[in-house]
């Protein structure tokens, strides 16, 4: 029964009066009396002052009603045992009162005299609570009844009245049915625990208070068992807050551990990859690496091979008129003179002209140019991995840093102060229409300058430049020549503002087609709790608070893009993209993105571009003053 309700019509024959408890209509157990006057157990009036139903009084203090009469009482207020009440109950039961043993006796005795060990209703599980008793040979073993502690034996009913009846049992305890018994006797002198040391947080039996435990502060077990239940309500709410908020940080800690589980493999996946397309490259200047040995090859041996079929015929010729010389006979004189005149012209033939070889082959310089190539890679590999393992001391050494110095110096001269105020970029300001062709068909245009994404697609007419996998939309206006700035409200929601290549495919999946997730485009998002800017699939969180507007600064001729937060006529410096130098003994993967990559960006026409992510998205370009000149009307 609720601890609130009251007695219901099929619990009216049980017991009812002054010694039964109005919540649980049973016998009172260790009863208290609260303001009001009505007795209740303590049990039963403890769970009910802590229950969901409890009000909160006009000092902010949380109180209860009692049961019977509905008078309010605090809800923390320290229930005292009514020891007048509880002596009534207990000469009550002892004179054999008109009431049942089950309602005048506590449910643990009451359980015992019964035989049902498992009627109480604090027993969670009747069959292990179950004791036997120890001296029933015959047949089933009988149920206990009650617990020596001196005999160390179990007894049911019948076994048990020579403890009852005979004088020589007088001085023997007995308890209700303990299964294991030898847990209530002391390790030491094997007499029962009857105090408690509250100085050593231990139960004694009488020898240890005696002995070990003599200037200790010791009590009756009982006394501290009245103790214990007094604070079980505060420790029980105690033990409930803390459930409670393990329970979230358990939750929290599993998401924690799932997404570090989850990036390590995503990133387990990108190096993968980047491993096989690193094998890829150098497997493609293996690849060239032989052709240019080859072809060197074949050029050389092309004129050597000329020379030597020339020279060998000549060397046979002249083989040929040396023995038709020597054959001809002494006295023919005619033959001789033919035979000598042929050998003679044969040998004043010109030489051909030698091929002129170079001292040094130009392919043998190939093993050279392949042993920088693995020494470099071996010193990039190891700088690297210091870096990343935080044992580096020195700037990472990076292929192509000698571009990044140079694009690094230009950047620095031509960069405006963060803080420069809003006039210094209006002159630079980029009037941009929003092109029809180019919106997903969940985005809603309005007019040339808002936008906003819907839950109903909308019926676009077919483009080869629409988007169909991304809530995206581009700018009609081209950017491949000095600067341009323009204006985005963010009005809801999580946008991303950026640019393109104007030749990115609108039709990539979701994952590659995303502003900022590839090489040809970047952008700034806003994530409703902070800014992101992204590149490559790389991003940097920016730690700046919300701005309504924001600015968009571009230096196509220096390969500089900065982000600005604006508010009234002073400009903030949200994030800055250009080729930079790492601090010494920082390496930063995103800048690293920016300065192997971003260059090769500024090669192509780019396009202002919008990514409208959350279902509520919604942005608007502009407003800029009417008096800016157009940098698309100037050019």
């Amino acid at each position: 029964m609720d601890a609130g309700s009251g007695p219901t019509s099929s619990n009216s024959s049980l017991q009812e009066g002054p010694f039964s408890c109005p919540i649980c209509l049973d016998a009172l157990k260790d009863p208290v009396t609260i303001p009001c006057g009505h007795n209740f157990c303590l049990s039963c009036i403890g769970v009910h002052r802590h229950h969901p139903g409890a009000v909160t009084g006009s000092a902010g203090q949380s109180t209860s009603r009692c049961p019977l009469c509905q008078e309010p009482f605090p809800a923390d207020l320290q229930l005292r045992k009514n020891h007048i009440l509880a002596e009534l109950l207990q000469l009550r039961q002892q004179s054999g009162g008109p009431s049942s043993p089950s309602s005048t006796m506590f449910p643990e005795e009451a359980s015992c005299a019964s035989g049902n060990p498992g009627s109480s209703p604090e027993d969670p599980d009747p069959q292990q609570e179950e004791v036997l008793c120890d001296f029933c040979t015959e047949g089933e073993r009988a149920r206990a009844a009650q617990s020596c502690l001196v005999c160390l034996a179990s007894f049911c009913a019948p076994h048990l009245q020579p403890h009852l009846k005979n004088p020589a049992f007088q001085g023997h305890r007995l308890v209700p049915p303990l299964r294991h018994i030898e847990e209530s006797l002391c390790k030491l002198h094997l007499k029962p625990l009857e105090s408690f040391c509250r100085t050593d947080r231990s139960c004694i039996c009488q020898l240890c208070r005696a002995q070990e435990h003599r200037s200790h502060e010791v009590v009756a077990v009982e006394v501290e068992r009245e103790h214990m239940e007094a604070q079980r309500p505060k420790i029980l709410s105690n033990v409930e807050n803390q459930l409670d908020e393990l329970e979230v940080t358990i939750a929290q800690t599993k998401r924690t551990v799932d997404l570090i589980k989850g990036t390590a493999q995503k990133e387990k996946e990108k190096v993968s990859k980047l491993f096989i397309e690193t094998a890829k490259v150098l497997a493609a200047f293996q690849k060239e690496i032989f052709g240019f040995i080859e072809d060197g090859e074949r050029a050389m041996l092309s004129g050597a091979e000329e020379e030597l079929q020339q020279k060998v015929a000549k060397r046979a010729m002249l083989m040929e008129c040396k023995q038709n010389l020597e054959k001809v006979p002494s006295t023919d004189a005619i033959s001789f003179l033919q035979e000598f005149q042929a050998l003679k012209i044969a040998a004043e033939e010109k030489n051909f002209p030698c091929t002129s070889f170079p001292k040094e082959l130009s392919f043998i310089k190939s093993s050279q140019a392949v042993f920088v190539v693995k020494e470099l890679l071996v010193n990039i590999c190891k700088n690297q991995w210091d870096q990343l393992s935080g044992k580096g001391d020195e700037e990472p050494l990076l292929y192509g840093m000698s571009e990044v110095t140079s694009e690094s110096k230009i950047s620095e001269k031509s960069n405006p102060a963060c803080l420069e105020a809003r006039e210094y970029f209006l002159k630079f300001a980029f009037i941009i229409d929003l092109d029809s062709d180019t919106a997903d068909k969940f985005l809603q245009l309005f007019g040339t300058k808002g936008a906003k994404r819907v839950l109903n697609p909308i019926a676009y007419p077919e483009s080869s430049s629409r988007f169909i996998n991304c809530e995206q939309v581009l700018g009609e206006n081209i950017m491949n020549r000095g600067n341009y700035y323009w204006e985005v409200e963010i009005i809801d929601g999580w946008v991303s503002i950026g640019v393109i290549a104007e030749n990115f495919n609108p039709r990539e999946s979701y994952d590659r087609g995303r502003l900022g997730r590839n090489e040809q485009s970047c952008c700034l998002q806003w994530n409703g709790q902070s800014y992101v800017a992204w590149f490559g699939g790389f991003d940097c969180i920016i730690e700046q608070p919300f701005f309504h507007t924001i600015g968009v600064y571009l230096e196509y001729s220096e390969k500089v893009l900065t982000f600005y937060g604006v508010k009234d006529s002073k400009m903030t410096c949200l994030q800055q993209l250009k080729v930079a130098r790492f601090k010494k003994g920082h390496f930063d993967p995103f800048q690293n993105k920016i300065n192997h990559q971003f260059p090769s960006l500024f090669t192509h026409n780019l396009k202002p571009a919008f990514f409208l992510e959350s279902a509520d998205a919604h942005m608007q370009l502009g407003p800029l003053k009417r008096d800016c000149v157009s940098v698309l009307k100037r050019r």
